[in-house]
């Protein structure tokens, strides 16, 4: 058993939940996975790490865990390399060596910690090798705090190389940011249509020439809150940018006739699309409800709050969410969302300290959060799932994510005798 006690509000009023004043070091995994899964996935792109060999080591396994069908190359740097002030000479040949492998067409360098540290200067790397360009990426975790916000800064990255700088918006075109599941571009697409607008991209994506084609968008929707230094680039090349997420009957509706408004779209097309998705989402609400559960949502994807704001408007009560990255103007509506509709902690910068803390603070149906947490919320007998590995692999967005995300946490909810008994069998 764990020794998180639950709280009991028997005799006295609870106090409010606070979470740890501490935010140094969230837990999350190393942020350059983030760039890598961004980096490897790009045809022609070969991945330059410069870190010392533990870091190397790690982060390989797990992004080839996570189906990477590329090696990465980098140079050896132990303690006496580092400590021989050649590192800035290691990069270059390493980067001289991705240039060298069969069928590259750009060079990603990915500087972590150590190389940051030990002082890579980016000035003295070459901008290119035999034709091929080299693209600087910083995701040092003691400045990129998650692996979410560690894809932006790639993307970014990408983006100031190569988005065209003269170019012409193609009208009624919107390019979506975010790594999604792919039925969820699809369906967005379809109703885009509806009103006479399609999707122009989605990034990231597989190929360089997606970077070139987003900077034609007449508008840009981040998909997820954490995309802020890419949005800055999309603005900077004249692309409006959409706000928030169409997630839920609420957030679908506001989200389509902020897109008809960013498109100039016709206003009553618009309306009328916009009110058929919010009456066919609260349709299926009327048919599943989630009321009399309390869930805790807690991951490190930072699109955390985008479930929560499913679950509440499917009826369940949600006092908790946490999620790993930090708070921006990007986050703000959603927290107020969520705020507005009991929602009493949500916790930027998260830990397990908090998770556990909010599990002593509140009796929870369902668990939905990394596995630390959810490890600890079964040996306290409550149904939990692994965010990452149950939620991504569903659609998120529009009427279609919401019948399936809602359907899953039903299912998930019927659960609870059959963790009561494994509990009592381990407790015997």
């Amino acid at each position: 058993m764990s020794d998180v006690i639950p709280l009991t509000s028997v005799g006295s009023a609870q106090e409010p939940f606070k979470e740890s004043a501490c935010k140094t070091h969230p837990q999350t995994m190393c942020p350059a996975f983030g760039a890598l899964r961004v980096l490897t996935r790009l045809e022609g792109a070969q991945p330059t790490m410069i870190t010392d060999t533990g870091c190397l080591y790690g982060l390989t396994f797990v992004t080839h865990f996570y189906a990477a069908r590329k090696s990465i190359v980098a140079p050896t740097l132990g303690t006496a390399e580092l400590s021989s002030g050649q590192i800035q000479e290691a990069a270059n040949a390493a980067i001289a060596e991705a240039a060298s492998e069969r069928n590259v067409s750009v060079i990603p360098v990915i500087s972590l910690c150590v190389a940051e540290t030990a002082g890579l200067s980016e000035e003295l790397l070459p901008r290119e090798v035999d034709g091929k360009p080299v693209v600087l990426v910083r995701v040092p975790a003691y400045a990129i705090h998650s692996h979410p916000e560690a894809k932006d800064v790639a993307i970014a990255a990408l983006m100031r190389r190569f988005m065209e700088t003269e170019t012409t918006a193609e009208p009624n075109t919107l390019v979506l940011l975010g790594e999604v599941f792919p039925a969820d571009p699809v369906m967005i697409d379809g109703l885009l249509r509806k009103m006479g607008a399609r999707v122009l991209v989605t990034i990231p994506g597989r190929h360089l020439d997606e970077i070139r084609i987003a900077s034609r968008g007449a508008a840009v929707a981040a998909l997820h809150p954490f995309y802020r230094d890419s949005l800055a680039c999309m603005r900077e090349h004249g692309v409006a940018v959409v706000g928030g997420a169409p997630i839920g009957a609420d957030g679908s509706a506001a989200w389509i006739r902020a897109v008809g408004a960013a498109l100039e779209l016709d206003d009553a097309t618009v309306e009328q699309v916009a009110a058929e998705e919010e009456q066919t989402a609260r349709d299926f609400l009327a048919r599943q409800s989630l009321k009399g559960a309390t869930v805790l949502v807690s991951g490190y994807e930072g699109n955390e709050m985008l479930y929560a704001r499913l679950l509440i408007e499917g009826g369940a009560h949600v006092p908790y969410v946490s999620t790993s990255i930090g708070q921006t103007l990007h986050t703000a509506a959603d927290e107020a969302w969520l705020k507005a509709r009991g929602t009493e902690a949500v916790v930027y910068r998260k830990s397990l300290e908090d998770d556990k803390k909010a599990m002593a603070h509140w009796n929870f149906d369902l668990v939905i959060g990394t596995t630390s947490t959810t490890a600890a919320a079964k040996e306290l007998g409550i149904p939990s799932v692994y965010y990452t590995n149950i939620l991504s692999v569903r659609p998120l967005f529009l009427t279609g994510g919401m019948i399936a995300s809602i359907s899953m946490v039903q299912e998930l909810l019927e659960r609870r005798p059959i963790y009561e008994k494994m509990q009592s069998f381990f407790e015997g």
